[in-house]
């Protein structure tokens, strides 16, 4: 199955802190269903990165619409793309 790697940066970090547990939950559920493969914010805490494994990216994309942190404005600069892993094989 396909990886999208999808990255952005936050707009309101008081307001990605207000709705970070829902966020995660969202996640977790992402993850426990194997449509998500990793995923957490940059060193610096400017933006974070997900890498999804679905259909396509309209999939990937439908997902982040109903993440939290999108739904409350949180997101800005989203790019997503297609990613070809080589290793591991």
């Amino acid at each position: 199955m396909p990886k999208f790697a999808a990255q952005f940066r936050y707009l309101d970090k008081e307001r990605r802190d207000e709705v970070r547990p829902r966020h995660r939950e969202y996640l977790k559920g992402l993850f426990e269903q194997g449509k998500i493969v990793m995923s957490g914010p940059w060193a610096d805490d400017s933006g974070a990165m997900a890498v999804f494994e679905v259909a396509d990216e309209a999939e990937a994309r439908e997902l982040l619409a109903a993440d939290p942190y999108n739904e409350a404005g949180v997101v800005g600069d989203l790019q997503v793309r297609e990613w070809q892993v080589i290793f591991p094989p």
